[in-house]
């Protein structure tokens, strides 16, 4: 038998790694003789870049950016083989980066983001991947913009820092100082939301009170974010994403160029997912927890989807089930296990997730030893 695992962390309690080492052992007792391959997987979110630096034997560099109130902020990013760079907007300029008594869309901008995509530019790197989940911000990009060099003015010719206030006052867009590097680069950016720039389905109304927005600073945000693309680029508002991360998806397409995939789809890309997949007879995936959201581009239905056009088997062992978590299957899982094995606290699970994940493998796994007998008896 030849197996592949395929993973996303659980969040807190798991690493993607770590359930590749333990799926590995819980096959070798099972299948003696077995092959198997582990590779970490991510879907675009909060600890992507580590994955695919581990995946590609990458590096990781540290650089100090502004942070989103402007402190400064340790931030890292991943440079992979080809002049490829990583980067997690939540390294820079992330909503876990605030205090939750001071988060503020009015007052944060995303200055640390634009900061390590110049560094990398800076680097060389011709191929920059953004990574765009858990921002802090709903600034439209303009501090990113900022710190690439594109200057954003007011009606009188007075600079603006590039926050979420200075939204309604941008008069004047000067891309002439654009970071020269940039005209030579592609910028993908990694992002699972649809949300188009404005109106009630748009980044400020759908993410702005996660963020510390309340009614009357959505309504500012809102009508900044209006001028901010009326006086650049209107027609790209309701282009699908374009509201993500508080409009760096409309930043980076309507200034970069950028292609916005999702973020899956991308770490399978850059993984060379298919060419994994030949001559396998098993993919097992998972995550901490599964619902109907996994089935709209997290990485157990990215993983199914592609081995589903393979004709390659695919189990999924996760921390839980949620609601709707059955829709799975129509993405090409043929069966889901979960980790608990008895009455149990939160608490006590997070701490035994190790322990649980490798009896839960096991079973799995002579489940599937009973498949493969019954079936040569037949």
């Amino acid at each position: 038998m030849k197996f592949l695992f395929a993973s996303d962390s659980f969040k807190g309690s798991l690493s993607s790694r770590k359930s590749g080492e333990l799926l590995s052992q819980a096959a070798a007792e099972v299948f003696e003789g077995c092959t198997a391959q582990a590779i970490p997987m991510a879907d675009g979110g909060e600890g992507t870049m580590e994955a695919m630096v581990s995946a590609l034997s990458g590096t990781i560099r540290t650089v100090l950016v502004r942070g989103p109130l402007g402190d400064p902020v340790e931030a890292r990013y991943g440079i992979l083989p080809g002049n490829t760079a990583i980067v997690e907007m939540a390294e820079a300029s992330g909503l876990c980066l605030v205090p939750e008594e001071k988060r503020s869309p009015w007052e944060a901008g995303s200055w640390g983001t634009g900061e390590l995509l110049a560094d990398a530019l800076d680097q060389g790197m011709k191929s920059i991947i953004l990574a765009i989940g858990g921002s802090a911000t709903n600034d439209g990009g303009l501090g990113a913009l900022s710190a690439l060099g594109i200057r954003f003015k007011d009606l009188d010719g007075n600079l603006l820092c590039g926050r979420g206030c200075d939204l309604e006052r941008v008069a004047q867009v000067d891309c002439s100082g654009l970071h020269p590097a940039a005209a030579g680069a592609s910028f993908t950016v990694m992002c699972d939301v649809d949300n188009p720039l404005l109106g009630p389905d748009g980044a400020t109304m759908t993410f702005g009170p996660q963020k510390g927005a309340d009614p009357e600073m959505l309504e500012k945000l809102e009508r900044g974010m209006e001028n901010f693309a009326s006086r650049s680029h209107r027609d790209l508002a309701a282009f699908p994403g374009a509201g993500a991360a508080g409009g760096m998806g409309f930043a980076m397409k309507a200034f970069l160029g950028a292609d916005l995939k999702s973020g899956v789809e991308t770490v399978l890309d850059l993984l060379e997912f298919d060419r994994l997949l030949e001559d396998v007879d098993l993919v097992v995936t998972g995550e901490g927890r599964l619902d109907w959201q996994s089935a709209r581009g997290k990485v157990v239905s990215g993983v199914a989807g592609r081995c589903r056009k393979k004709g390659v088997p695919v189990l999924a062992l996760v921390g839980g089930l949620g609601p709707g978590a059955e829709r799975i299957y129509e993405c090409g899982v043929s069966g889901l296990f979960a980790l608990p094995d008895g009455p149990a606290s939160l608490s006590d699970l997070m701490e035994r997730t190790p322990e649980l994940y490798l009896n839960a493998a096991r079973r799995m796994f002579r489940i599937l030893r009973t498949g493969c007998d019954l079936a040569k008896k037949d």
